[in-house]
């Protein structure tokens, strides 16, 4: 009789564990969805937030970043672009970047355990990195984002795996090989810290899908950023992502500049990279201001009415690689920053952007910035706030009108419309106070002083680097 009493408690025991367990490692699919799956209204008037969890805290954790979901609301964030969160691989672990990059074996050993190596050398796609914490810790974010209306994306890296991946052991035909048989990293790049996807083979894309159907269906995220998506095999994408939606409606990104990528269903977003380009080179005075206009010309023929691009004055490889906004486009910053949302798209926001960040983040070892709301903080929630609520600044599938305005060499101008709104953005970007004409007369609002100004289709005058924001009145 003691030993059934003592067997009924012991399985009573294990049957409490195994119950517990499961509760804390519960997905958050089987907790009840309040969030609506994104919608077209919600791409009019969304800002995306670039996550960089490494270096967003000194602490560098899931928890810490959750912790400032809320506030990002009232910078107009309705999507966050979480960089990878998967395990990095340790074998050629990147120390440094750049052609003569190096591994962190290459240094002495009591100094190896400071480079972390790249978010983008995954060795498992499945699971968590144990750097930023628990999977219960990235649930808690994902709920925490959901709760206050935001939507979350993952940093997906379909092009390559770290060294580690256990595909190279159990499927080395996975990967790209040379005449050799050997595996080798992505030709043209010095990502030697990865080794080379081989999208011929039809089961490595079967087990890709596998893999991000998992995060979307058992762990709730909204979708993902897809890293060198052009890179892929566009046939893959035309594969993968029906799938996908199949299963939840998500968002995609591509970090990319095709316009294929953005037809028949597949990406809803993709990189607004040669406008990124055209900022920098029109603010350090290497372009002139003509340039904008030439490039909006040029989009406005190779892409859709209805595709969406990213706009973006910095993000995780500008900052690091290329330098801060500051070092890039110097006095024209700002005028680049209010740009970016002011031009049909969704502008982006790099972790410590909104902090003012002056310093080019590391990339291998642990970095992080200050967390002080100074002039930057209120300018991205001054735009947040007018993009919200006036329908001329619309950028999704949907997205107002934009009109260039010509005003010369030194001055970009351009109207959006819709409707009876009206948004005009003039700006000086040389180092000369000038005079320049708009066409419009009226009552219209300076939005950033709050005064009105009465235009008479005459000349108005700008300081050098400066710019206007005018509302209809």
């Amino acid at each position: 009789m003691k030993k059934v009493i003592v067997l009924a408690l012991l399985i009573v025991a294990f049957a409490c564990k195994d119950e517990q367990k499961q509760t804390e490692t519960k997905p958050v699919s089987e907790e009840k969805q309040k969030l609506q799956p994104i919608s077209d209204s919600d791409l009019e008037t969304a800002v995306i937030y670039e996550a960089n969890i490494r270096q967003y805290s000194p602490e560098g954790t899931f928890e810490q970043f959750t912790k400032d979901i809320p506030q990002l609301k009232q910078l107009g964030v309705k999507v966050i672009w979480l960089m990878p969160v998967f395990p990095i691989s340790e074998t050629k672990r990147k120390a440094t970047g750049g052609a003569d990059s190096k591994f962190a074996t290459d240094f002495p050993e009591d100094e190896q355990a400071k480079y972390l190596g790249s978010y983008y050398a995954v060795s498992d796609f499945t699971k968590i990195n144990p750097e930023f914490g628990t999977i219960e810790d990235f649930r808690s974010l994902i709920k925490t984002a959901h709760d206050n209306g935001i939507y979350v994306i993952l940093d997906w890296v379909p092009n390559h795996t770290g060294w580690d991946h256990e595909w190279l052991k159990t499927n080395p035909d996975y990967y790209t090989q040379n005449d050799k048989g050997e595996v080798v990293h992505p030709e043209g790049t010095d990502w030697t810290d990865v080794a080379d996807l081989n999208y011929d083979n039809q089961d490595m894309r079967k087990e890709m899908i596998e893999d991000m159907s998992y995060w979307i269906t058992k762990e709730g995220v909204d979708g993902f950023r897809c890293d060198v998506a052009g890179s892929v095999p566009t046939d893959f994408w035309e594969q993968a992502i029906p799938k996908l939606r199949a299963q939840k409606d998500i968002f995609m990104l591509a970090e990319a500049w095709e316009p294929e990528l953005l037809k028949d269903g597949l990406f809803d977003m993709a990189y607004g990279w040669d406008r990124h380009h055209a900022m920098n080179a029109i603010a350090k005075g290497e372009k002139d201001a003509t340039a904008w206009t030439e490039m909006m010309t040029t989009d406005a023929e190779r892409y859709e009415a209805d595709d969406i691009l990213m706009n973006f004055v910095t993000n995780h490889d500008e900052n690091s690689w290329n330098g801060t906004i500051k070092e890039r486009m110097g006095k024209n910053g700002e005028i680049m920053t209010v740009l970016s949302y002011l031009t049909p798209g969704m502008p982006l926001i790099y972790s410590g952007q909104e902090y003012d960040l002056d310093h080019r983040l590391l990339f291998f070892e642990k970095d992080s910035f200050p967390h002080t709301k100074a002039r930057t903080w209120k300018l991205l929630q001054k735009l947040a706030q007018l993009k919200q609520t006036n329908s001329a600044l619309h950028g999704g599938k949907q997205a107002a009108t934009f009109t260039p305005i010509d005003s010369g060499k030194n001055v970009i101008a351009f109207s959006r419309t819709n409707g009876t709104n009206e948004v005009l953005f003039v700006a000086n970007v040389s180092s000369e106070n000038i005079k320049t004409s708009l066409p419009q007369q009226g009552n219209y609002l300076d939005y950033m002083s709050n005064n009105t100004l009465e235009l008479k289709g005459d000349a108005i005058a700008l300081d050098a680097n400066t710019y206007k924001v005018l509302v209809k009145q």
